[in-house]
């Protein structure tokens, strides 16, 4: 069995102390592999002063080619050859451009494990049928993020899917006063509700029950899934206290019945948060905070540009992806949850771009964008 097998068959999936050796080999094995099976890959590696060989600890992951995901927006980048490749995602593409992924079938069979783990750990699996609101639209080619709320009813048994979103080219269209009218409907029943999707859209749909006057207690069991981000509602962005006093006070829910999980197409682990709403690390996934001109790895506590790490892909070269998000890296034992601290936790504060800053990922894909290939 290799190593990335046994990291995503682990059962502690916040166990980092425990599971370095098999992080590390896990690496290099997809390293080799792309190395080995991706050009494009290789010549990036190789204009950057990079070998293989110069990945030797887990405190040389930095060295990897922190590679930005504006590059994969601008380039399919897949490993060869690509008839093992069986299944594509794209991002949602909210600045005209998208990024594609590939995937073989080990990587789907990772996500898979990776999946259930994190959804068992956090008490989502039920054998009591849902209905389900979807905050986006039905899935219908690679988008990823419908693909990921439509996989994510399936965490129990489903009794109704409603879509609160159509997708219009790049633009989606909400239904808010619809989609309020079913949960009313569905609330006022005994089976479970579970709203899945866009933190921005679940905010305007609370917004709409406080603005109708309507005040629910969904039934035991209903959830409050929430990923993806804000985009290009960030100026409406409300803070997370807030967001969560108006869920509890218009859906009655709180505590466990409210997740909220961090995942990127090019990065594809699911973060989800602990009791504190801090978004733990899992075994799947390293990540570094860097200087935003020097690139430099920063210690923790130091707001950077977040650089995400993962073997968990081997149809995509997406070993070290340099995102345009600013965060903060807090150690293991900082949070005092009790239930995910053997992990660290990432702060994020933002993205690069809400300020008109133009990071050094977005130099460096200008840099590479011709480079070598």
């Amino acid at each position: 069995m290799s190593a990335r097998s046994k990291l995503f068959r682990w059962k502690d999936p916040w166990d980092h102390s425990g599971t370095e050796d098999l992080f590390l080999q896990a690496m290099k094995d997809n390293l080799q592999e792309q190395w080995e099976h991706c050009l494009e890959y290789r010549s990036l590696a190789q204009g950057m002063d990079f070998h293989p060989n110069q990945l030797q600890t887990m405190e040389d992951l930095y060295r990897l080619p922190p590679l930005p995901t504006l590059l994969f927006k601008r380039r399919k980048i897949f490993g060869e050859p690509q008839w093992r490749i069986v299944f594509r995602a794209s991002s949602s593409g909210t600045t005209g451009r998208a990024s594609e992924m590939g995937f073989r079938v080990g990587d789907l069979l990772c996500a898979l494990q990776m999946g259930l783990r994190i959804a068992g750990f956090r008490g989502l699996l039920s054998p009591k049928a849902s209905h389900c609101i979807l905050l986006s639209p039905k899935p219908d080619g690679k988008k990823a993020a419908p693909r990921t709320a439509w996989a994510a009813s399936l965490l129990s048994p489903v009794r109704s899917r409603t879509y609160a979103l159509r997708q219009e080219g790049a633009k989606l269209i909400p239904d808010i006063p619809g989609t309020a009218d079913a949960l009313l409907r569905y609330g006022s029943g005994t089976a479970p509700v579970r709203i899945i999707g866009f933190p921005a859209f679940a905010w305007f749909l609370l917004q709409q029950l406080e603005s109708q006057g309507e005040r629910l207690h969904l039934p035991k069991g209903s959830k409050l899934l929430l990923g993806g981000g804000w985009k290009e509602f960030s100026a409406q962005q409300a803070d997370k206290s807030t967001f969560y006093a108006l869920a509890e006070d218009r859906l009655g829910l709180s505590g466990p019945d409210i997740a909220e999980f961090f995942s990127a197409v090019e990065h594809p682990v699911l973060f989800t948060d602990c009791p504190n709403r801090h978004l733990h690390i899992p075994i799947y996934s390293r990540v570094l905070i860097r200087d935003a001109n020097t690139l430099e790895p920063l210690p923790p506590g130091q707001p950077g540009i977040v650089n995400l790490i993962t073997p968990m892909v081997q149809g995509t070269p997406v070993l070290s992806i340099l995102t345009d998000d600013i965060g903060i890296l807090h150690p293991a034992g900082s949070c005092g949850c009790g239930t995910m601290d053997r992990a660290p936790w990432l702060e994020l504060l933002g993205r690069g771009g809400i300020s008109d800053l133009k990071t050094c990922a977005a130099g460096a894909a200008e840099a590479w964008k011709g480079a070598a290939l």
